[in-house]
């Protein structure tokens, strides 16, 4: 058995692994580096394959071919919806003759934005559903799959299980432990001790939030955090503007429903909001859509942005731009480019994080800037992670007990982490915990 580190493991994004057993090959996620195209989602016409490979925001596979392995694929298997995860398959995934497999809210997303980009494959798409398995068939052995529950900051997370000879392995990019979600079930820890008990063979697991020592609260915080900034700030007059991440349709319920509590009408714009809610929509993961409305292209946001200027107190308006991105709805209000005029006083709530990268930090910042202009009231971070923490990490390797651990979902600093880690409980650098760069390898003895 080895393992390939093909994205993901030198940088936060375009996520992709492979497993080589024999003859036959198991890809696990195929995602985008979104901080090269920061804003993509809103463009209304996005870059080629070659456009996107200059730009770097794909992962290399192309080092498959150059060990022989790209004719071996037998799957590609996708973890959840995040575009760092999934983002690539319209780009990559026809290189191989295999079949894409996913949750039924995920390939609900693939599906979704490959239609809005004119884009067309010809692997096919296969749904599986949280706690069912699939039988690969492969040269050297058939592999059974299956989807584990597990938390994160979109709906149908997995952690996604592969059932070999010798052993299982796991991959678990990306989760958190939250015992109380608002949306949604809690970890299938049942079914992760039973995998245990049969035995795993490695653990290929998420590290962005290794080096913090803290266990990450659960999204009912996040529903209390915006609960205090929604009902007990006087807004009853002003102007109110949310913006969060477009997949977190746990956040987006809460949003909503507070939203209808303060009698106000409920509007969601961007482009990018748009294919999440469809995709949810489509799969009966969004009953909360009847209590909003929500426009996607250019001239129905302006419309709408009009019609919401005339009386900002009776609207709640969701949108992009959490980030910064440039030509995000939230940066082309700050910039004076929609007929929604900002006033002071008027709220702008971030129910997000800054994605701690060089390229996001800037834009926030030079977002930050042009709102406050306006002397708005700007409460940032009124959110929680979807990412695990050290203490999580923790408690995941003491459930799995895997034979190996396999850190990645970062750079050197993250993964080190998570191997450092790892060597507190017991396993030993190089022989039992194994810190990878994108282009290398590693064989696992039986």
């Amino acid at each position: 058995m080895k393992i390939h580190a093909i994205g993901g493991y030198d940088e936060v994004g375009k996520n992709m692994t492979a497993l080589e057993i024999g003859e036959d090959v198991i890809l696990f996620d195929s995602g985008l580096f979104l901080p090269a195209i920061v804003g993509v989602e809103e463009r209304e016409k996005i870059p080629t394959e070659k456009g996107m490979r200059a730009l770097g925001a794909l992962p290399d596979d192309t080092y498959l071919d150059r060990i022989g392995l790209r004719k071996k694929v037998r799957a590609i298997l996708v973890s959840h919806a995040h575009l760092d995860h999934v983002g690539a398959i319209p780009y990559n995934a026809q290189r191989y003759d295999a079949n894409v497999f996913g949750t039924p809210f995920t390939m609900e997303v693939l599906k979704i934005l490959m239609k809005d980009n004119n884009q067309r494959i010809r692997n096919k798409i296969i749904p599986i559903k949280i706690g069912s398995s699939y039988t690969i068939r492969g040269k050297s052995e058939n592999y059974k799959i299956e989807f584990v529950n597990i938390t994160h900051s979109t709906i149908q997370s997995s952690i996604v299980a592969v059932h070999t000879k010798e052993g299982v392995v796991l991959y678990a990019n990306d989760y958190k432990l939250d015992n109380s979600p608002t949306f949604g079930d809690k970890p299938d820890y049942k079914r992760l001790r039973e995998l245990a008990n049969k035995g795993v063979k490695a653990l290929i697991v998420d590290c962005l939030y290794a080096p913090d020592d803290r266990k990450t609260p659960s999204e009912k915080i996040a529903k209390g955090l915006l609960e205090d900034v929604l009902f007990t700030t006087d807004n009853k007059n002003s102007g109110m503007i949310v913006t969060t991440f477009s997949s977190h349709i746990a956040r987006l319920k809460t949003i909503t429903e507070f939203g209808r509590k303060l009698g106000r009408e409920v509007v969601f714009l961007g482009r990018s909001l748009g294919k999440y809610m469809q995709a949810a929509k489509n799969v009966g993961q969004a009953q909360f859509a009847r209590d909003i409305r929500i426009f996607t292209y250019r001239r129905q946001v302006e419309k709408i942005l009009k019609i919401v200027n005339k009386n900002k107190k009776r609207y709640l308006v969701v949108c992009t731009g959490h980030q910064g991105e440039p030509g995000s709805i939230l940066d082309r209000i700050a910039r004076g480019q929609v007929p929604l005029q900002l006033s002071k006083e008027d709220h702008i709530i971030f129910s997000s994080k800054t994605i701690p990268t060089p390229i996001n930090e800037a834009s926030r910042g030079e977002l930050e800037k042009k709102l406050k202009r306006y002397q708005v009231r700007i409460f940032d971070n009124v959110h929680t992670s979807g990412h695990g923490g050290r203490e999580d990490l923790r408690d995941l390797l003491k459930i799995i007990k895997p034979q190996h651990v396999i850190p990645s979902h970062g750079d050197l600093e993250k993964t080190t982490a998570g191997a450092k880690l790892a060597e507190e409980l017991g396993y030993k650098l190089h022989r039992t915990v194994h810190l990878m760069r994108n282009g290398t390898f590693i064989k696992l003895a039986k």
